[in-house]
């Protein structure tokens, strides 16, 4: 762009800004961004138009240079997908180029009245607001078929950003005069009105003085607002913040643009966090016309900046024990690597896993154990260097970081035992839960971190295969990694070879756990594969899934899943015991969740028997939300769209950022038990279950609460308006014949009624 041109264009910017910071009308704010870009664009024929929104239908703004026939005869047009240039970029969101009306398939109902009027060329751009909702369009036409260039394009986006601004500032200034209607009828309605603002407005020169100070009251003010008003910022605050504060103003006045930053700032009301958004105004007293002045907007955004900080957490740290979690320790891990590469030391992770631990949640409640995990945590920490990390990757199971223990292998196997020994002392004490002593033991694998082995997920593999060859010797010991000894894949090819077996002979089958809303309703259930094992019995899915994934046997175990809950909604359906509401959860693995077949396996089995999609709720975990958005998103929709409906399992154990959650079609949240477990405490554990339920609710995501156990719980959970629940408050896991007749017992009163009575 020439300097005569850009010149212009920065003219045209401040008048346009000042206007709109000045409540100028909004239709002489469009008329003049019409006249400014028709001066400003290659082609002098060029005329420009501003339609506004409302509803379904663009109304006629401004458009100073085209004939008021044609804007009368278009307003109130309603929008689709073949009106007119301006009526499609409504409709589709997006801008729409037609370089020729007459041969334009979307000009086809309006090609007549445009050409009547010498208007044969159309780009109309969508005016999109902040918050995402289009506000209008803004077209520009030309007296011949014309296509733009990248000049003119940009051109455009620069205006249609100032039609935002002047929309926005606009529908806000109506909110305004709405409030001020409802004010005493005085002189002092202005005064009354900018009390109520939660916004700050200050208005100050150039030199720093506070010239005009409206919204708020005196509790985000440094001083009270008589101890403010005329004095210089320079001699109210103190120097550390009176300086940045002088630098906005100087940079807002140099560059003539509007400013957006966030700052800190001692005032009445404590430490507060603000937003805030400067710009320059020209002649803001009449008195003194050459003084340059600028607004300060002042928004005190603090607890939707401690609540960003507690989701950030929430993504990075463990819950129960506040230690880094998986996500952190494998970039903390990779970050690692880089650098063992660079300066060829050598370095070691620990895979710790606890002796026995299950035993102590069976038979204590899962309470106990995570107090006796949170005195690990403690335990461990104590004799960990400051530089190592030491993180909790799930139940039982800790990984602790050596970024350095030596300049090579031999010595950093001397280092590493060291440390191994160390962290088996914290178990020479008891542990002490409910007033029982227990004594511990633990389980370590080590894997050497140097430049041959520098592969992050090998690492991790290697050091788990060592702690279960310390399991394999008994416990209570540690063991380095052997890439000569493969003792534990020898193991898992042999499961792998039992779990083959197993499902040519039907061993698998599925349990039903029962559903409910905050009302006590049966809403659906979750199905759980288990396998009965002829000489073991049955066993859990924790310990034959992982197997299972690892040689691909996921999609035969889904099948088997799906077939069942296909076959109960079949008998339910037939006993007409469930509504249209009703479904069933089956828990899709990451392997599953990324295979090419998993549509069409889905819609084969449930087309077999008849039922909807939408009747199946897909639970896939938090953590495969955290990988590649794009690609999750892409899968999740194309599910979706056939109708079924997604639960995100576990959620709250750390791995995904919740201001991420609205890019995925996401129906429900599932919260972990880990929290649940927590919510009697009244403390954090209370306070994330509220945070989560409540940054839900804002995202119109309903949100289910797993493992709840007793009244209290509910209690609680209902009093934060949980949307359903499930656990063993409403009954165990069931299989098939068993849930169907616990559900017709179930389906005509309250179930949490019932079960509270039974208990």
């Amino acid at each position: 762009m020439d300097t005569v041109r850009l010149k212009k264009l920065l003219f045209h910017q401040q008048d346009i800004l000042s206007k709109i910071a000045l409540g100028t009308s909004l239709n002489d704010v469009l008329h003049d961004i019409c006249l400014s870009i028709e001066e400003l664009i290659d082609d002098k024929s060029a005329r420009c138009s501003i339609l506004l929104l409302k509803g379904e239908q663009l109304f006629h703004c401004a458009a100073p240079n085209i004939d008021d026939k044609y804007c009368q005869l278009i307003n109130g047009i309603h929008i689709g997908p073949n009106v007119g240039s301006c009526g499609t970029a409504a409709y589709l969101k997006s801008r729409i180029i037609v370089e020729d009306i007459e041969t334009s398939l979307l000009w086809i109902d309006f090609k007549e009245l445009a050409l009547n009027f010498g208007l044969q060329s159309c780009w109309s751009t969508p005016i999109i607001s902040t918050q995402s909702n289009i506000l209008g369009t803004f077209a520009i036409y030309h007296s011949a078929p014309k296509t733009p260039s990248t000049k003119d394009l940009e051109l455009i986006d620069y205006f249609v950003h100032f039609s935002s601004i002047a929309l926005e500032k606009n529908a806000e200034g109506l909110m305004v005069e709405q409030l001020i209607a409802d004010l005493q009828q005085s002189n002092e309605k202005f005064k009354a009105f900018t009390k109520v603002m939660p916004d700050l407005t200050l208005i100050l020169s150039e030199e720093g003085e506070y010239t005009d100070i409206y919204g708020s009251s005196d509790e985000l003010l440094y001083k009270s607002l008589s101890k403010l008003i005329h004095k210089n910022v320079n001699a109210v605050l103190p120097k550390k913040d009176s300086q940045p504060i002088m630098a906005v103003i100087n940079k807002t006045l140099a560059t003539n643009e509007v400013q957006i930053f966030e700052y800190e700032l001692d005032v009445q009301k404590g430490r507060v966090i603000f937003e805030g958004r400067t710009a320059p105004i020209e002649n803001y007293q009449k008195s003194n016309p050459s003084k340059r002045h600028i607004v300060w907007m002042a928004r005190d955004i603090t607890i939707r900046k401690n609540a960003e900080k507690e989701v950030e957490r929430l993504a990075f740290f463990d819950p129960l024990t506040n230690l880094p979690n998986r996500r952190m320790l494998n970039e903390r891990l990779t970050m690692c690597v880089e650098r063992i590469k660079r300066s060829h030391k050598t370095g070691a992770l620990l895979f710790l896993d606890l002796d026995n631990f299950k035993k102590i949640n069976d038979s204590l409640g899962h309470s106990a154990g995570d107090e006796l995990l949170v005195e690990l945590s403690y335990r461990l920490s104590s004799v960990i260097r400051s530089s190592d990390t030491l993180a909790r990757v799930g139940g039982d199971e800790f990984i602790i970081l050596l970024e350095y223990v030596g300049d090579d292998n031999e010595q950093a196997n001397i280092e590493a035992e060291i440390v191994a020994q160390k962290l088996q002392s914290v178990f020479n004490k008891k542990f002490e839960v409910e007033g029982l002593a227990f004594q511990m033991s633990c389980s370590i694998g080590i894997c050497l971190i140097d430049s041959k082995n520098s592969v992050t997920d090998n690492i991790l593999k290697f050091a788990d295969t060592a702690m279960y060859r310390s399991k394999m010797k008994g416990g209570n010991r540690y063991s380095f990694y052997d890439p000569r000894l493969q003792t534990l894949l020898e193991n898992q090819a042999e499961l792998e070879i039992d779990l083959v077996r197993a499902i040519a002979c039907n061993e698998f089958c599925t349990y039903f756990q029962p559903q409910i809303s905050a009302l006590g309703k049966v809403i659906g259930a979750e199905a759980l594969i288990r396998w009965d094992h002829p000489i073991k019995g049955l066993i859990a899915p924790n310990e034959f899934i992982p197997i299972a994934e690892q040689y691909g046997l996921m999609n035969k175990l889904q099948h088997i899943v799906l077939k069942d809950i296909c076959v109960l909604i079949e008998q339910l359906s037939a006993k007409n015991i469930i509504d249209d509401l009703f479904s069933v959860s089956i828990n899709i693995s990451h392997c599953q969740f990324n295979s090419l077949s998993l549509n069409s396996e889905l819609l084969n089995v449930i087309n077999d028997f008849n039922i909807r999609p939408s009747q199946i709720k897909l639970e896939i975990t938090e953590s495969m939300l955290s990988g590649d958005m794009e690609s999750t998103a892409r899968q999740m929709e194309e599910l979706n769209k056939y109708g079924f409906i997604f639960s995100i399992d576990d959620f709250g154990t750390g791995y995904s950022r919740l201001a991420h959650l609205s890019v995925f079609p996401i129906n429900e949240l599932k919260i972990d038990k880990s929290l649940i477990d927590k919510v009697l405490d009244d403390g954090s554990g209370l306070k994330r279950v509220n945070l989560i339920i409540n940054l839900a609710k804002s995202l119109n995501i309903t949100v289910i609460a797993e493992g709840v156990e007793g009244i209290e719980q509910f209690e609680i959970l209902t009093a934060m308006h949980i949307d359903s629940i499930q656990g063993y408050i409403i009954a165990k896991p069931m299989i098939k014949n068993e849930y169907v007749e616990w559900h017709k017992l179930n389906v005509v009163s309250p179930v949490i009624d019932v079960q509270v009575n039974n208990n």
